[in-house]
């Protein structure tokens, strides 16, 4: 072979592209991480807390809860009780007590929490964000479950302390008054505390809704519709059909459990928690299948 072909062939250029790889080089680590339930629960929380919407509904349904039980209590006047009826939920019988007053406001902060829950699920669905989520837990199902264990207990804990808030505001307001309470007396605490836990009930349905629908819109008129109108559509069904089925509808259920006493016509407090409950939990199936079942 002439020389000069050998000069080329020993090129440290050359040398390097044929040079076997040395096996005591030292290698750079890979990390793996593993999917893992903690882990998704950790990005749902980082999520629903970078959502602008969320500390602004949080907000709302805290000020609409307080604000409307102050009003009420303030307000309050029994000659117009006893032409006009109870002025809001959580009473029996006909009569108003100051639990009932103070949570005048669960009606307009149910909706607060139900739509910042559509708005966790569906909107992910709405930016294509979702690929994003469902590529990283290719199980899909860790994804539903975070979310309802993220938003659930925030909105139990905040609006319960809402609650308590409206109550001790308004006391001041029904000095003197027959139905006048301390939060010593019987069932005030309980009452209060079922505030909290069906909003927070409230918060999961509409997780469980957005990831059903999948459209922010038709979620939310779901649960407008479930929650407001269908008790109301329901009182044209005939007088026996409708006191049979108006305890068990979503909203009529849930307002037993933060009633201070039942009335005849109604659920106990633990019978109303399992009923809706249990329309949350079959919601949260629908949703579970079809997160499963069908494509994004």
């Amino acid at each position: 072979m002439p020389a000069t072909a050998l000069r080329r062939n020993r090129r440290p250029g050359k040398q390097n592209l044929s040079a076997a790889p040395d096996p005591e080089a030292p290698t750079t680590p890979t990390t793996k991480y593993k999917v893992t339930g903690i882990r998704v629960l950790r990005s749902e929380w980082s999520k629903f807390w970078t959502l602008r919407s969320t500390l602004i509904t949080l907000g709302v349904a805290v000020f609409l809860l307080v604000l409307f039980g102050a009003i009420a209590s303030y307000t309050y006047s029994p000659d117009a009780v006893a032409t006009s009826g109870p002025p809001g939920p959580g009473s029996s019988n006909g009569d108003s007590s100051a639990v009932s007053l103070a949570l005048t406001g669960v009606s307009f902060a149910q909706l607060a929490i139900g739509v910042l829950g559509v708005l966790l699920a569906a909107g992910e669905y709405s930016t294509g964000m979702i690929r994003s989520t469902l590529a990283a837990v290719p199980r899909r199902l860790p994804v539903l479950w975070s979310k309802a264990a993220v938003i659930g207990p925030i909105a139990l804990v905040l609006t319960t302390l809402g609650a308590l808030a409206a109550f001790q505001l308004g006391t001041p307001g029904l000095d003197g008054e027959k139905i006048a309470l301390s939060l010593g007396d019987d069932g005030v605490l309980r009452s209060l505390a079922g505030a909290g836990l069906y909003l927070g009930l409230v918060a999961v349905f509409g997780v469980a809704l957005g990831v059903l629908l999948r459209n922010s819109a038709g979620a939310i008129a779901a649960l407008v519709g479930v929650l407001l109108i269908l008790p109301g559509l329901a009182s044209l069904l005939p007088d026996s059909w409708y006191d049979t089925l108006s305890p068990y509808f979503p909203s009529n259920a849930g307002s037993a459990v933060y009633a201070l006493h039942q009335s005849s016509d109604a659920l106990s407090p633990g019978a109303g928690l399992a009923v809706f409950a249990g329309w949350v939990a079959l919601t949260l199936v629908g949703a579970a299948y079809r997160l499963v079942k069908t494509d994004v």
